[in-house]
């Protein structure tokens, strides 16, 4: 294990015990929760769009679980400002891998990347892409 993955470790527990843009967004465009069922994980994502209702503008999130769910979650919050909601729905677990900075197993992909799900289901919802608000399971 390298230097650098240390680092990335910290980081992890850095958002992890001061997560950023953590609690409820009151006025937010898009709402949804989701759950890992597995680990116990619970994330939910509030997205407010600017007013070309397509880039975000504000997300903030809530949540309790791992450190790697809620460090994910807490990263990505800031990661999707400023982005359009196809972008967030392009994503992938690379992406969120990528973000991490760490090696996972196959059990810890599942709270990593339950931010992202949840961000993309509830835009789906908000794009009428999905019908039945329910919440996201990974």
């Amino acid at each position: 294990m390298g230097l650098g993955s240390d680092m990335y470790r910290q980081q992890i527990l850095d958002h992890y015990k001061n997560p950023r843009n953590y609690g409820e967004l009151e006025d937010a465009d898009i709402e949804h929760v989701g759950e890992n069922p597995m680990c116990g994980d619970t994330v939910k994502m509030f997205i407010q769009l600017a007013d070309d209702g397509d880039t975000i503008e504000h997300v903030s999130f809530v949540g309790d679980g791992c450190a790697i769910s809620q460090a994910s979650a807490s990263m990505l919050s800031g990661e999707l400002r400023g982005r359009s909601m196809a972008d967030v729905e392009a994503m992938d677990r690379d992406d969120i891998v990528d973000m991490l900075g760490v090696e996972l197993s196959p059990m810890r992909i599942k709270c990593a990347v339950l931010a992202e799900k949840v961000a993309q289901d509830g835009i789906a919802i908000h794009n009428g892409e999905i019908e039945v608000d329910e919440t996201t399971t990974e």
